[in-house]
């Protein structure tokens, strides 16, 4: 392989990255100020991120195809009589359905006014190309990685060097995958639900999927710790960051008065089971992935619930209502008699509680198996 990274990996990650900064901004945007207009900062960062991801892919095809950048070519599949890398063209059409969604976003606001779910018919329509930018970039990466492992026992170490920086992007990536996934089930996983098994159950479908396709994809030890690290970086850096600007409600009712962005909510502790489920996938190497998954699930759910249930006490606490932590900045809709606010949790009865987590550890099976299949899928990636 070339001593260094692929230019199109670079590209793959500033799309996806830039479409993380903008998705968080836009959250906090609406949190904060309301929606005012469709061209705010936020939503241009977001659709940003899709146009690299159109334009990298599509140079990649037209290149290909015109025989200019020959060291894809023999990596490259052909669609409708055009060539270039799989990823690319994944990425062309995530960045395709990123654009079509802009309009569509703008219409329904006009025609029905504010979302009130996240995932409102022009949101899905946005988060399927960002799923497929995202997945682009993954094909991208991991196509590169798996044409760099040496087929001589004896390489430079500059290959050595671009092989672990091409690990690395492609665990980045996992990581704002990761967020991108945790920001979907925001709903459910509140401050205020953190001691209702709806939390576990939602996050037992999200975040297994992703930290064992990349712990399979690299085959690096501790990957999904790696995966795990990145998503809470992100998600604190963001927290301390956003409050140091102002901001001001736009929109009515306004029931907390507020001078600054209100960020994304401390984020869930999924580095400790990735910690826990790292140690047990180096040590059932030769297990199958079923059987990995059994263990590894419950391991999974018992350490989340572990330390995220007695967190989340400490979040409801004073001790919690500082820069730090953030648990006393609040949207300006949120109304002063909901849990929030008042810093309580729903309730729910132990029937219920006892049945969710059940269901989060059949979840967190399925997904643990699902995450190890594609992964090694990915492994065998590389046009």
């Amino acid at each position: 392989m070339s001593p260094r990274v692929p230019w199109y990996v670079w590209t793959a990650v500033a799309s996806v990255t830039c479409i993380l900064i903008g998705g968080y901004w836009d959250i906090s945007w609406h949190m904060s100020i309301g929606r005012d207009s469709f061209w705010t900062p936020a939503h241009i960062a977001i659709q940003l991120g899709g146009i690299i991801a159109g334009l990298g892919g599509a140079y990649a095809i037209v290149g290909t195809t015109l025989g200019r950048l020959t060291d894809l070519r023999e990596s490259s599949v052909t669609v409708w009589g055009f060539r270039g890398p799989l990823g690319a063209f994944v990425a062309v059409w995530g960045a395709a359905a990123m654009v079509i969604s802009a309009p569509f976003d703008n219409w329904w606001h006009t025609a029905y006014g504010l979302d009130v779910k996240i995932l409102s018919p022009p949101h899905m329509v946005l988060t399927t190309g960002i799923l497929g930018v995202a997945s682009g970039a993954v094909l991208i990466i991991s196509s590169a990685l798996n044409r760099s492992a040496p087929a001589a026992s004896v390489v430079s170490t500059r290959t050595k060097t671009a092989r672990r920086m091409l690990e690395l992007c492609l665990l980045v990536v996992a990581g704002e995958i990761t967020v991108l996934g945790m920001t979907a089930i925001l709903e459910h996983s509140f401050r205020a639900n953190l001691h209702r098994a709806d939390a576990y159950r939602a996050i037992s479908i999200v975040a297994p999927l992703v930290l064992f396709t990349f712990a399979r994809a690299t085959g690096r030890r501790w990957a999904a710790t790696i995966v795990g690290t990145t998503y809470m970086s992100f998600m604190i850096a963001m927290l301390w960051l956003f409050p140091l600007f102002p901001a001001e409600p736009k929109l009515g009712p306004v029931y907390q008065q507020i001078t600054h962005y209100i960020p994304e909510e401390f984020p869930m502790l999924i580095v400790f089971p990735a910690i826990a489920c790292d140690f047990l996938l180096s040590r059932t190497e030769h297990w199958r992935r079923f059987n990995r998954a059994l263990v590894i699930a419950p391991t999974f759910v018992i350490v989340l619930l572990a330390t995220e249930w007695p967190f989340a006490d400490f979040l409801m606490s004073p001790h919690s209502r500082n820069w730090m932590f953030g648990t006393h900045y609040q949207p300006y809709f949120m109304h002063p008699d909901w849990y929030g606010p008042n810093h309580l949790f729903v309730p729910e009865t132990t029937a219920a509680l006892v049945k969710g987590l059940v269901e989060a550890v059949i979840a967190a099976v399925l997904t643990s198996y699902l995450g190890m299949l594609v992964g090694d899928g990915l492994r065998r990636v590389k046009r």
